[in-house]
């Protein structure tokens, strides 16, 4: 598989596959994370001497043309990120789109329109991916997040393309959530929050043996908890892997993995931004009583097992961090990654919701990497393979 350092950009017409799957607000870009991502290979690219051709997907349109989820504000953040004009396509494979494509000079830049405004790309048509390839001489796949999809414009135009490589994101992502992942330095410490112990079964298997210690907090820590026996009022628990957390923790005995479950957490009666709240030990639970974030006793708890570690590897909010008053656990969590990051350690946050969450309270600074991908930085955390770099890998 190639890098992009690897090829002869110079008067080349280059494709890149980039995430620009942002959030819009009033036809403006509200957060432009995964632009900002896409830079340093758009630079590479325009320092070399070639012409860029930009292309990717916005939110779900279902292979119809949606106008709120065009690209065309996403042009204007570009513009303004390069500081220089970015041409923009109303369509991706028109006629009028390739053409403006092949007749660009040397370090302009041309945004196509939404990909999946067609069918083709989700469903990795091959004259879809034969138009798109159509654009440039060269493909370049930049799009992390969504390169556990097989879709036309990181599947199909890997397997036309006469040049094909990984962009300085891609590489980026995978040394630190496949090369560290796979090979940590010890002690290592997994976070693992979320709801649900179903999405996260095969990383922590992936892990175990691997990490010295798994912290679990978030709604998936009272499915352990439960089997252990321990009270945990009307928690959420996730009754379709009961028989899996049970296997978790006797797979964790086996290969001298600590698993550190919660001993207090926030709760309350329901789950609202103005709902009554306590903190509470796992016994002192009411029946009535769910717990929404992990409690001191646990963050301190936390806080001293990460203190000693060199790889931290982090999945998952510990409670619900959308609503302040569960978000204390999250935060404080966060201070102490980056506390250890200051002091050596490698930090890395899987995308998504862990993302979004210190985003949220200005806690995304000071961390080694933080994803921009959700359910491709979870499969390849997990050890799974991603379809895109499969195809880069059978086709360059």
């Amino acid at each position: 598989m190639n890098k992009i350092t690897d090829l002869d950009l110079k008067g080349k017409r280059v494709l890149i596959r980039v995430d620009f799957n942002v959030p819009l607000n009033g036809g403006i870009v509200a957060d432009d994370f995964r632009i900002r991502a896409s830079l340093p290979t758009i630079k590479h690219c325009l320092n070399e001497g070639a012409s860029v051709v930009l292309m990717s997907h916005l939110g779900r349109p279902k292979g119809e043309v949606v106008p709120a989820l065009s690209l065309d504000p996403v042009a204007f953040c570009l513009e303004d990120l390069l500081e220089r004009e970015v041409m923009f396509s109303e369509d991706c494979i028109s006629d009028d789109a390739i053409g403006l494509s092949q007749q660009m000079l040397p370090r302009e830049v041309h945004l196509l329109e939404n990909l999946r405004f067609y069918p083709g790309e989700i469903n990795n048509d091959s004259e879809f991916s034969g138009y798109l390839a159509e654009h440039a001489d060269i493909f370049i796949n930049d799009a992390f997040g969504t390169s556990h999809r097989a879709h036309a414009s990181n599947v199909g135009v890997a397997s036309i393309a006469n040049e094909s490589a990984v962009g300085l994101l891609m590489e980026k992502e995978l040394k630190y959530l496949g090369e560290t992942m796979n090979a940590p330095e010890e002690p290592c410490v997994v976070i693992l929050g979320g709801a649900k112990i179903g999405d996260k079964i095969t990383l922590i298997k992936n892990m175990m043996g691997k990490a010295d210690s798994i912290l679990i907090g978030g709604a998936m820590a009272f499915t352990f908890l439960k089997i252990q026996g321990k009270n945990v009022g009307s928690s959420l628990i996730d009754e379709d892997n009961l028989n899996t957390a049970e296997e978790i923790l006797r797979l964790a005995n086996n290969t001298n993995t600590n698993i550190v479950l919660p001993l207090d957490a926030v709760a309350g009666p329901k789950l609202s931004d103005d709902a009554t709240w306590r903190v509470a030990s796992l016994d002192e639970l009411k029946n009535n009583e769910a717990g929404y974030d992990i409690g001191p006793e646990t963050t301190m708890e936390f806080e001293m097992v990460l203190s000693n570690a060199k790889t931290i590897i982090w999945n998952g909010p510990l409670g619900v961090s959308e609503i302040p008053a569960f978000s204390t656990g999250t935060q404080a969590i966060a201070s102490a990654v980056i506390d250890q990051t200051e002091d050596g350690a490698i930090s890395i946050i899987g995308g998504g919701d862990t993302a979004s969450a210190l985003k949220q309270y200005g806690l995304d600074k000071g961390f080694t990497h933080i994803s921009t991908g959700g359910g491709a930085s979870l499969q390849l955390m997990s050890g799974k393979q991603l379809p895109a770099l499969e195809a880069l890998k059978e086709y360059a």
